[in-house]
């Protein structure tokens, strides 16, 4: 019951944070991979080092995964931005 009751806290602080604008891909990426990875840490380790490993495990890859998904823009000679995927 306690991990259960746990994990739907931070599923509610997961979505209350998401709900928040920052301005930064790579920031909300972080925080919500942080979430994720505490999330599943502390429920597979079921302890709090578990839990703050996969936190940092998280965050890391949830800012590398937000700032590679970015859209990417080029002007053209009028000065107007084209939008295209980065590579």
């Amino acid at each position: 019951m306690k991990k259960a009751s746990t994990l739907v806290m931070l599923v509610a602080l997961g979505a209350v944070v998401a709900g928040c604008t920052t301005g930064s891909r790579a920031g909300d990426g972080a925080v919500v991979g942080g979430l994720a990875g505490a999330a599943i840490g502390g429920l597979a380790g079921g302890s709090v080092g578990a839990a703050a490993i996969g936190a940092g495990i998280g965050a890391v890859s949830g800012a590398i995964i937000a700032d590679a998904t970015g859209r990417c823009y080029w002007k053209d000679d009028r000065g107007r931005r084209h939008y295209t995927s980065c590579r």
